[in-house]
């Protein structure tokens, strides 16, 4: 494999008012490591923090800067819970390990806002609240259905009508939805580069400018090539989500990596700010095409959809979240939209997170599909003790083979006719 090229951060809201960076240098000499982590995202950060906690020589190896992925690109939400509803992961899983990823992932949102107040990480971190709103029958009945199953396991969640949903979100839109106080937002890449400062505070070594060009045994150790060096491991976690190539043999193709593009205002006067989302939870839609958003810290509202399957760079690019946005508020026409942009994260066929162990001392995780900020960053605990603890260390999600993707070769095509399709199905509330 050859090098990529070093590109420059995406031309976002985040690139423009994070929090400064910590030196995370290339990689120049070689190393020999306890583990070595590929991928400078929130799973490879957090598990990178949590292994140096206990002790561990951990290396973490990023392709371009710590956060440049979609983990400093993503929309701001800490969410609550996986993809699927409580009963169908315990009908998936079985009682016992259902029960725990049930747990795990509905405490992932916690996890993460105790983790930033316990580093004081300044990333804008609130947490208000997730709202899982529904403007049809149909989804207003998979909502019900879900907060009724969160309610009888004892979560703090809230099931609230069109009248309250007025109230909270400055629109008429909405005929449900669910409140878990659970969840939050934060600024995305200022959180990325407080986990990488934490890390590397608490011991681990973190380098930028390094990517993973080869991964091959070599006797007792396994064996990383960068441009510039070497690096050496007991072990190794593979955390490249949506960027993964062909560093593990059939791995890129276990997982289908999807634009997610965000639009973000100037900031709103304080009066059109309150007549939006006067409490500030973030909310995300239940349709066939996911639509989400949330009122910053500075007033900026921030649209998030899908859009094109490719780089974008220009609100313009996203024009159709403009247009929603001022469906759902009139009041904003005329607003000047300043930023828009997208990253790449990883969808799995069965939606749910995958964690690998194809080989001895090899560990991948990945497919966070599209609840990455809360997810990722709790997964780390739990990837570092397996890497720890070895394959003796049970932890709250199941392990599974890599199973490929049929025709993954025609995902592009498939992906967009998807969002056609799903968009069409939302407008017709079927």
């Amino acid at each position: 494999m050859t090098a990529p090229a070093r590109l420059p951060l995406p031309p976002s809201l985040y690139a423009d008012t994070a929090a400064v960076p910590v030196a995370t240098p290339p990689l120049d000499a070689d190393k020999t490591v306890s583990v070595a982590i590929v991928g400078g995202g929130y799973t490879g950060l957090s598990t990178a923090l949590h292994l140096a906690e206990q002790g561990v020589d951990a290396l973490v190896l990023e392709a371009q800067e710590p956060g440049w992925g979609a983990s400093g690109n993503n929309g701001g939400h800490t969410n609550p819970g996986l993809k699927h509803d409580p009963d169908q992961i315990e009908a998936d899983f079985g009682a016992d390990l259902g029960r725990r990823m049930i747990e795990f992932s509905y405490g992932t949102t916690n996890f993460t806002h105790d983790l930033i107040r316990r580093y004081q990480i300044p990333c804008e971190a609130r947490q208000s609240g997730t709202l899982r709103a529904a403007y049809n029958e149909a989804s207003a009945a998979a909502i019900e259905s879900t907060a009724k199953q969160c309610i009888r396991r004892g979560m703090p969640v809230t099931l609230l009508g069109r009248e309250q949903l007025r109230e909270m979100t400055g629109s008429d839109r909405y005929v449900c939805a669910m409140l878990d106080a659970r969840g939050g937002d934060l600024h995305p890449l200022s959180y990325a580069r407080g986990l990488a400062r934490a890390a590397i505070s608490a011991g681990a070594r973190v380098h930028g400018e390094a990517p993973a060009l080869s991964l091959r045994r070599e006797g007792t150790h396994w064996r990383i090539e960068t441009p510039h060096a070497v690096v050496r491991a007991d072990k190794v976690l593979l955390a490249t989500n949506g960027f993964t190539d062909d560093l593990w043999p059939a791995l890129r193709r276990t997982i289908v990596p999807v634009f997610s593009s965000i639009a973000a205002t100037a900031p709103l006067s304080d009066e059109v700010a309150r007549s939006i989302m006067p409490t500030r939870p973030v909310l995300y839609e239940s349709g066939h095409i996911t639509v989400y958003y949330r009122i910053d810290q500075q007033n900026r509202l921030l649209m998030g959809g899908r859009g094109p399957m490719r780089w974008i760079n220009s609100p313009s690019d996203v024009a159709y979240l403009m247009r929603y946005a001022e469906r759902l508020w009139p009041q904003l026409k005329g607003t000047s939209w300043t930023h828009g942009w997208n990253s790449r994260l990883a969808i799995t066929r069965d939606h749910y997170p995958h964690v690998h162990e194809p080989a001895e001392n090899i560990l991948i995780s990945l497919g966070c599909n599209g609840r990455g900020v809360a997810l990722s960053t709790a997964m780390g605990a739990q990837l570092a003790r397996r890497l720890i603890g070895g394959r003796s260390a049970e932890i709250d999600m199941p392990i599974t083979g890599i199973k490929p993707i049929p025709l993954h070769a025609f995902w592009p095509v498939g992906v967009t006719s998807a969002v056609i399709a799903g968009r069409v199905r939302d407008r017709l509330g079927i």
